[in-house]
């Protein structure tokens, strides 16, 4: 047991600090677990991730702790795959003394920051839209870049100055979730590959079954978002343009004239739209509801991440119908997918050492013994594990990060702009679906708009384009 040993190490790593001055960088943030929270960064470093041997070490641990994050389904008992405290049961069987308790939230995105912002937040939480050089204000480092990417996959997304500050809940691929039997019933035998075939298949669907041939989602806003992921890699085959190409490119709305980029990507919402092959109003969609509507039939598909197919799949007896096809653009002959983290487990830093222990504890071990990705139809966090999820013929791209110095040149560009790009821009893809609705707009209007913004905000901020 290293209980008392690691505690009593950290205590005098504490008072060693105390020592040598306890103002600097503490600020007045405590946990959200105790309201007294000894700021913890440095202390804490002296027990890291790599650290820990689950099942071995700590297990007299005995600590309360508090985890926010979005996956409110898990809180209900009808969830068809392992809920929250299906998860704290195997948990306490091996760490019996650490509490972890758990909060959900639908309106996460917005919320996790204000939790952020108010100084006083949760143990562990899934980390928000923050900078990345912010990350060392609220999360402590779980360790440098070259050990963390040799103990879990996608150990860049939340890395900063060679520190890694989250560690994946799972990983997505991003493409469309649909209703097979729909999909046969209206006489579509192939995956379309490109966004004339995806128009093509919805139109069948109208014709030949009563089925809603695409749900937009609008009304729960944050769904509009997803529409962002798939203009990097899906729509370019460039794993760099993301976090760089986009940065630079001149006019990055513009249509490339072979169904590519982020022109095609949105004129396939806007063309479904116009063409009628959505709900009939979508300010009254239900993102609850749609679950079940999908697993009955009632609709064809839905533009969401992978995490979204599960979910269909437990919302009602038809589970064997739900599928996951990749987004249908195709680029010189190759279809392509992201892969990526989903939200991103970040640790309090000024909370307790005790709170600091039990948390990396807790998340080595949804990590590393849950399942929770494998459940979730997920890709592999820790390297070789498996996974459910087969994407016969794609080929996986994840994004490379953006080169040093232009960190956060992406965030800085989408606040000046006010697009929002990959970073809950949801108005204007529900601007797409009011003007298409509308007709006061066409799309190429609407993506004129787009370029004028991004293009004086490059110039706003002094970046180089080509």
């Amino acid at each position: 047991m290293k209980t008392r040993k690691v505690i009593a190490a950290l205590t005098v790593g504490s008072m060693l600090l105390c020592m040598s001055g306890c103002s600097e960088g503490t600020g007045d943030s405590e946990s959200g677990d105790s309201g007294s929270g000894t700021p913890a960064a440095e202390e804490a470093s002296a027990v890291s991730y790599a650290d820990i041997t689950l099942g071995e070490d700590y297990t007299d641990l005995e600590v309360t702790i508090t985890m926010f994050n979005h996956r409110t389904d898990l809180d209900s008992p009808d969830y068809g795959g392992v809920t929250w405290e299906e998860y704290l049961e195997a948990f306490h069987e091996m760490y019996p003394g650490i509490d972890v308790q758990i909060t959900t939230d639908t309106n996460y995105a917005e919320d996790a920051l204000t939790h952020l912002q108010s100084g006083s937040y949760e143990t562990i939480m899934g980390i928000p839209a923050v900078d990345k050089a912010d990350l060392s204000t609220y999360f402590i480092s779980y360790g440098d870049l070259d050990t963390m990417s040799s103990l879990i996959n996608y150990a860049t997304t939340w890395e900063y100055d060679g520190e890694v500050y989250g560690i994946p809940s799972t990983a997505t691929t991003q493409g469309i979730v649909y209703n097979r039997a729909v999909f046969e019933e209206a006489g579509v035998t192939e995956i379309p590959t490109t966004p004339d075939e995806f128009i093509s298949a919805l139109l069948k669907i109208r014709e030949n079954t009563d089925a809603i041939p695409l749900y937009t989602n609008y009304a729960a806003g944050w769904t509009m978002g997803a529409w962002d992921a798939y203009i990097g890699n899906n729509a370019t085959g460039d794993p760099t343009y993301m976090n760089n190409g986009l940065l630079h490119e001149e006019n990055p709305f513009r249509d490339y004239g072979d169904g590519t980029h982020a022109y095609a990507v949105y004129q396939i919402l806007y063309d479904a739209v116009s063409l009628g092959l959505t709900e009939d109003d979508y300010t009254t969609t239900d993102w609850e509801g749609c679950k079940g509507m999908l697993n009955a039939g009632e609709i064809g598909c839905m533009v969401l991440g992978s995490w979204a197919y599960p979910q269909m799949e437990a919302a009602g007896p038809n589970a064997e119908d739900i599928g996951y096809m990749p987004f249908p653009i195709t680029v010189d002959g190759v279809q392509y997918a992201s892969a990526g983290a989903d939200y991103c487990y970040g640790i309090n830093r000024n909370a307790t050492e005790e709170e600091i222990l039990g948390a990396l504890i807790f998340v080595k071990w949804l990590t590393e013994e849950s399942n929770f990705s494998y459940n979730e139809d997920g890709l592999p966090i820790t390297p070789g594990a498996d996974t459910k999820l087969d994407f016969g013929g794609v080929t996986f791209l994840e994004d490379e990060p953006a080169i040093e110095g232009e960190e956060d040149l992406l965030n800085e560009l989408n606040a000046e702009s006010e697009l929002n790009i990959n970073n809950g821009g949801n108005d204007k893809i529900q601007e797409i679906i009011e003007h298409a609705s509308n007709g006061d707009m066409t799309f190429e209007e609407i993506m004129e708009s787009w370029n004028v913004r991004w293009t004086d905000a490059q110039n706003s901020l002094g970046v180089e384009t080509n």
